[in-house]
């Protein structure tokens, strides 16, 4: 099959697309796959062909994040814009002969038009378990359960929100498409109607599947990014790593990008830095969107870039990091305990799942790294997850458990049945 693999947002969002692009290209299928041009590297190193959306989440949301002017509201009309931008980029992306689209969280209410225009299947591949239940309250509003009513209702009302969000967008594009205008109350009645499969790249050991999911609705285990077979750590790091203990791991991806300041990124830094060596642990720092930097004369903390969490993280002592659900799952791919410091979104709700496991600390909320007692209070946290061996033990049972799923074997079968 031709297949086009339709994903937008930041790192996390992307990058585990493209080791499941390669497992489908191994198995026999071209793989294309669309994302925001700043991706079109990694999706070529993975094999895979690139098509540039035009849509750039960090150009619309802003580098401020959380912190951008205007507040929820004004976070709500850049992400509608980028909406808007991005379903014809989707509907370009896809070019005749295309067999198959893969859809993530972000693509999928607007690649399904797209998919209904050309006549071909589509299946739903989100990263996060979206589905309303009544097992937990929506990842992306924090982790106060409402009981399983209110969390069922809440879960619904999350819906009606992305439907909102993506009304004039999906509007705008089946226009383009020339397909018939829908309401989005007809878009939530056919959706609740699905008995399609939807498949989460999230691990079962992580979040159990809920028991009042329909059927289809499947926790298949993680997609990782694609990592080559000779990738290796770069030298200075590698150097690094052989001159000393584990070392502590501390990074926040796209995330804390309101400390893109100079100002801001410094505080940030020291906070980090001050940390690690009150806990008295070894560090490497990811410089990440908010551009972090070590000390110059630091031999005990190193600075990196981009590197493969897959070859770092089983040589360290722990992960301090956003919560991401990648990270996440990478930390724990690896066995490796972790330091939970969610942002925003859906964060707080991996960190609660990391200590409802065992494998990380209580969370430490990234707005307390710039309180008082903030070098204190993350210090504690490292040195707990350190020294701790609780930490270590529950990760390495839930590593254990992951290595036995296969998240793309279930999508590849999935491909082949929808096509």
């Amino acid at each position: 099959m031709k297949i086009l693999i339709a994903a937008a947002g930041s790192y996390g969002d992307i990058a585990p697309y493209t080791g499941l692009g390669a497992r489908l290209r191994e198995a026999g299928h071209t793989v294309a796959l669309a994302a925001d041009v700043s991706y079109a590297q990694l999706a070529r190193s993975a094999g895979l062909e690139f098509r540039a959306l035009p849509a750039d989440p960090r150009r619309e949301a802003g580098k401020e994040g959380s912190q951008a002017p205007g507040g929820k509201r004004e976070l709500m009309r850049r992400a509608a814009a980028f909406v808007r931008e991005l379903g014809p980029g989707i509907a370009g992306a896809a070019t005749p002969g295309t067999d198959l689209l893969l859809l993530s969280a972000t693509t999928a209410p607007l690649g399904r038009h797209v998919a209904e225009a050309l006549g071909i299947p589509s299946l739903d591949l989100p990263l996060q378990p979206n589905a309303p239940t009544g097992a937990f309250p929506p990842a992306v509003t924090g982790t106060r359960s409402l009981g399983r009513w209110g969390n069922r209702a809440a879960g619904r009302l999350s819906l009606r929100i992305v439907d909102r969000l993506y009304a004039d967008g999906v509007r705008d594009l089946r226009a383009q498409l020339g397909l018939s205008p829908v309401s989005a109350r007809a878009v939530r009645r056919l959706r609740n109607a699905d008995s399609r499969p939807v498949l989460h790249g999230v691990s079962p050991a992580l979040v159990p599947r809920p028991a009042d999911w329909r059927p289809g609705l499947e926790l298949v285990g993680n997609w990782w990014p694609y990592t080559a077979p000779d990738a290796a750590l770069p030298p200075e790091l590698e150097s690094f790593l052989a001159a000393g203990p584990p070392p502590v791991f501390v990074g926040f991806g796209s995330m804390a990008a309101g400390a893109r300041d100079g100002e801001g990124s410094e505080r940030l830094a020291a906070t980090v830095v001050g940390a690690l060596r009150r806990a008295g642990a070894r560090g490497v720092i990811q410089s990440g969107w908010a551009g972090l930097t070590g000390p110059a004369d630091g031999a005990d903390i190193l600075t990196v870039g981009e590197v493969p969490h897959a070859l770092l993280f089983p040589r360290t002592a722990a992960v301090v990091h956003h919560a991401g659900a990648g990270t996440t799952a990478a930390a724990l791919r690896a066995g490796v305990p972790a330091v939970p410091v969610p942002v925003t979104a859906d964060q707080p709700f991996w960190a609660a799942r990391l200590a409802a496991v065992g494998a990380g600390t209580d969370a430490v909320p990234f707005r307390s790294l710039v309180a008082e007692g903030a070098v204190e209070r993350l210090a504690e946290a490292i040195g707990r997850a350190v020294r701790e061996p609780s930490y270590r033990d529950a990760a390495t049972a839930v590593a254990r458990r992951m290595a036995a799923e296969d998240g793309a074997g279930e999508v590849i079968k999935a491909a082949e049945s929808a096509a």
